[in-house]
């Protein structure tokens, strides 16, 4: 996976996480009081919108491989990649 981290100063956090998934129009099926170990399941295009807006908000690309993808099962995960992705603990290309 490759990223490139902006300069906003602003942590990613499981709430602001939430408040991405909390749009309706592409993630129509998830609760409101989405869990952090509730099962996440993504769409390609539900990710790749999410992706897209962490982009715009955070200054982050990433673009993760589908063993990663396989992993973002919960809201504890996708947060944790994130995370460390805009923090640099995510591993690069090999």
């Amino acid at each position: 996976m490759s990223t490139s981290t902006g300069a906003t100063g602003t942590d990613i956090t499981t709430d602001s996480v939430r408040e991405l998934l909390s749009d309706r129009k592409v993630f129509p099926g998830l609760p409101d009081d989405l869990g952090e170990d509730a099962e996440l399941v993504l769409d390609s295009l539900g990710l790749v919108w999410l992706l897209h807006v962490v982009e715009e908000r955070y200054g982050l690309v990433v673009e993760p491989t589908d063993e990663d993808i396989a992993g973002l099962t919960s809201l504890r995960r996708l947060t944790g990649y994130l995370s460390a992705a805009q923090k640099g603990g995510v591993r690069g290309d090999a």
